[in-house]
């Protein structure tokens, strides 16, 4: 038996703050991704480069966004999203396991949201574990449209035997999510809510982790002054039993 532990973050591009109050986080978000101490680390609103921040801020990192946040000994996978008028930013994972494969697909429903899909594979103890990073829009029929295009793309590219974790910023708080993905079978943690939004005063929960072929034991989400100033969202954690082959 393996234990897989899962978070999913989004990091508001490591900056926070608006006008004159802006500040940069990311470095602050580098050390508590390593204290999730997480085997798979589920990223959205991740900058692969923006101009106008790394000219406002002395220490904008060198590196993308991705790289520069993945502990030690992780690979990271970026792939973007949207492309804007300074840079771009996307989706990413930050992988303990080895990553065999991955791709992307455009899940933007209308030229005002720009969103994807990220498909990663991962090795675990010799099973493969699959991983789809995504950020869903605003508009909730947007939302229906956006999971309906992930149950087909599970269909058509994730072997129904083989372990799969779809996590991200639904921005959603309803159970019709859940029910959804019921018809892929994909397992949350049951009616026990796991508030992620906003960070400085959780109510709701828009960040959601889904498992098939693993059990799930459990989901947290990390709390304190520290964590609410990194970003809008809390980081969500969850942990699954992998039957190892």
């Amino acid at each position: 038996m393996t234990v897989i532990r899962v978070a999913t973050y989004n990091i508001h591009k490591g900056v926070q703050g608006f006008g004159p109050l802006k500040r940069l986080e990311i470095h602050n978000l580098g050390h508590a991704i390593e204290q999730l101490d997480a085997d798979l680390v589920c990223l959205q609103e991740v900058r692969h480069n923006n101009r106008r921040e790394a000219r406002r801020f002395t220490h904008w990192p060198h590196q993308p966004q991705a790289d520069f946040l993945a502990p030690e000994g992780y690979e990271a996978v970026y792939r973007t999203n949207a492309v804007t008028r300074h840079g771009e930013h996307g989706n990413a994972l930050l992988s303990r396991w080895p990553v065999v494969a991955h791709q992307h697909e455009d899940m933007s429903d209308h030229r005002f949201e720009q969103r994807g899909l990220l498909h990663v594979k991962t090795r675990v103890h010799g099973c493969n574990v699959h991983v789809l990073v995504l950020h869903l829009g605003l508009v909730r029929s947007s939302r229906i449209r956006q999971l309906q295009q992930m149950e087909g793309f599970i269909a058509r590219e994730v072997p129904p035997d083989e372990a799969l974790v779809v996590a991200g910023d639904f921005n959603e708080w309803g159970d019709w999510v859940a029910r959804s993905l019921q018809q892929a079978g994909l397992r949350c943690f049951g009616p026990t809510q796991a508030p992620t939004f906003p960070a400085r005063l959780p109510l709701l929960q828009l960040d959601h982790v889904y498992a098939r072929g693993m059990e799930p034991l459990g989901q947290w989400v990390p709390r304190g002054p520290v964590w609410a100033r990194m970003s809008d969202h809390l980081p969500l954690v969850a942990e699954f039993r992998l039957q190892a082959g």
